[in-house]
């Protein structure tokens, strides 16, 4: 083979794997969707199963043994967050597994519309609950202003994609004291009837 063959050759397959390169990835997998329905409708939920590994599985875990079904928002301040998945409607704390790590610095915000763990004072201590921010509240962000002193804060993994209008219902309803709360309890229940995965696109 010639020299100007050779070169030929040579930029052939450099211009063929220039263009494979710029070929979208096949087989990328789809992000996990779950659909929460309530009693004042539904709401779907993307998670991102890649920056938060260790949440999205626990979550699906008590999702998968209906752990969630039946439970309340229990904690509903307008115009911050509506909080769930760890009580009934008589107020009854519901069974939870061991906490899961933190993985708050996952480069994930508290932006409007996310999902994220709620927890007690040790940043590894989140189990079951869960919320959905009304607004961004960039505070409850790793490093930020509600960060414990290690800069670990509250596990962002996924976001509202449908349902958002349900979710900002849910954070206008009236509330008051019930059980061991004596504030943010809605008057009404709004009740986790189902929660279950659903079919999701391909990125």
């Amino acid at each position: 083979m010639s020299f100007k063959q050779r070169l030929a050759t040579l930029l052939s397959l450099t211009t063929m794997l220039f263009a494979l390169s710029s070929m979208p990835a096949w087989g990328a997998a789809p992000k996990p969707r779950v659909l929460l329905t309530t009693t004042m409708g539904d709401i779907t939920i993307e998670l991102e199963q890649e920056k938060a590994p260790l949440t999205v599985n626990n979550f699906l875990t008590y999702m998968q043994f209906g752990n969630y079904n039946g439970t309340i928002f229990h904690r509903v301040i307008n115009g911050f967050v509506i909080q769930g998945g760890g009580f009934t409607s008589e107020m009854l704390r519901t069974p939870a597994r061991a906490p899961i790590e933190n993985e708050s610095d996952n480069g994930l915000s508290n932006l409007a519309g996310t999902i994220a763990m709620a927890r007690t004072g040790d940043p590894h201590s989140a189990t079951n609950q869960f919320y959905i921010n009304l607004r961004d509240n960039k505070a409850l962000d790793y490093g930020g202003r509600a960060a414990h002193s290690s800069g670990l804060s509250y596990t962002v993994f996924g976001r509202v994609v449908a349902g958002m209008d349900v979710v900002n219902r849910i954070g206008a309803v009236a509330t008051g004291s019930k059980g061991p709360f004596p504030r943010d309890v809605p008057k009404e229940d709004v009740v986790l009837v189902d929660v279950k995965l659903i079919t999701t696109e391909a990125q």
